[in-house]
This record gives C-alpha cells, sequence and structure tokens, in this order.
C-alpha cells in the first residue's frame, strides 16, 4: 500500500469514526443477480440453453461470480459467451474486498478499474463511489459500473431500503434483520436467520452484510 493511499484510507475512517457516518451498504440495481433469478428469467439471456440453466439452478448458490464463471465456462460457455451473459445477469462484487479477478469479470472494467476500485477503499457510500468513479467515467458508465457492485449492508444500522436493495432479501428479511439488533457476530446470524431459510440461503445473504 503506498503511503498516499495509506494517508488516504486513514482519513476516510477518522472521518467516519469523528462525525459518526453510517456507512450505507447497498446493493447495485440493474441486473439479474444469478443466485435468485428463476429458470424463466435465466432461459432468457444470452447463450443459456435449458441443459445450462438446470445446472445453474442445480449448483446455486455460488459464492461468487468467480466461481460461476469456472461453473458455465466448464460447461461450456465461451469468455466471450460469458461476457455477454454478464451484461444481463451477475453476482454482485463487493467493492471493500472484491479481487482483481472478481473485478476483471464486469464487462468492460478492465485493468484500470481494477485499480480504482482498491485505490479508493474503503467504500462507505454509492455517493462516494459516483463521486470517485466519476472522476474518470460519465454518470451513465458509472452507474452501469455500481450495477455490478455493492456496499456491505450494516446489520445493526442499515436502513429498510439498504435491505431491500439485497437481492432475494425482501420484506421478510427487513423484519428479522432488525428484530435481532443488536448483532454481535456470524454465529447469531447464522442462528436466527436459520430459523427462516436453509443453510446456503442463510450463506448467501450473508456475504451481503456487514456487522459494525
Amino acid at each position: 500500500m503506498t503511503g498516499k493511499r495509506l494517508v488516504g484510507t486513514t482519513v476516510v475512517v477518522l472521518t467516519l469514526v469523528l462525525t459518526g457516518m453510517p456507512v450505507r451498504g447497498q446493493v447495485g440495481q440493474g441486473l439479474l443477480d444469478i443466485n435468485t433469478a428463476s429458470a424463466e428469467q435465466l432461459t432468457a439471456l444470452p447463450n443459456m440453453t435449458p441443459a445450462m440453466v438446470e445446472g445453474i439452478i442445480d449448483s446455486r448458490p455460488f459464492a461468487g461470480i468467480v466461481e460461476f464463471h469456472a461453473h458455465v465456462t466448464g460447461a461450456g460457455l465461451s469468455a466471450e459467451q460469458a461476457t455477454e451473459f454478464y451484461g444481463k445477469a451477475f453476482i454482485h462484487v463487493n467493492l471493500n474486498t472484491a479481487t482483481g479477478e472478481e473485478i476483471l469479470l464486469i464487462p468492460g472494467a478492465g485493468d484500470r478499474m481494477a485499480h480504482e476500485f482498491d485505490e479508493y477503499r474503503p467504500w462507505v457510500s454509492k455517493t462516494q463511489f459516483e463521486r470517485e468513479i466519476g472522476k474518470y467515467v460519465d454518470d451513465a458508465e458509472v452507474a452501469r459500473l455500481f450495477s455490478y457492485a455493492f456496499i456491505p449492508v450494516d446489520l445493526n444500522t442499515g436502513s429498510d431500503e439498504d435491505i431491500m436493495s439485497i437481492p432475494g432479501a425482501g420484506r421478510r428479511m427487513v423484519r428479522e434483520f432488525k428484530e435481532y439488533r443488536p448483532w454481535v457476530n456470524k454465529t447469531q446470524f447464522e442462528r436466527e436467520i436459520g430459523k427462516y431459510v436453509d443453510e446456503k440461503e442463510v450463506a448467501r445473504l450473508w456475504r451481503y452484510v456487514v456487522i459494525k
């Protein structure tokens, strides 16, 4: 980590601590979520066959887009076909932890955005993303890039809107996420949310949240 980046990150963290400004977890909108899309929705997408869709559904949920990419290319999609598919459906990447490999699977992101996504960590809001990435691309491209990403929702402070942005969460999870506050650890989350959904769904939801 460069000195400049370390200083910048420290300033952001200190600002959050001193001002009490909450981290606004948000999930990008506009794409189908591969882990929650219906068979009918997936079948309508580029390069999908009935066998491919069946294989995707049987293997869900995928831990992330890298795992999914390995699955579909292993099942016969070329890299170009997969990229075309990702123009319509994706598994969001965590802006604060995504690897370069994950970011490079976002169509059109490239090495430049892999660098910029990493450079401005920690990401705390969509507004910050729009401001920083807007230095390099226009508003339409900023919006397109954010549709592939997310900032984790704080389980203890996230608003109804924040929680509802999580694919497949819905009003039920808004109620349950708020019911068990204060959240203290992952074990508690697995125990309480596991009362309502299976282990795989608990794990899928967990990747979108954080406990501060």
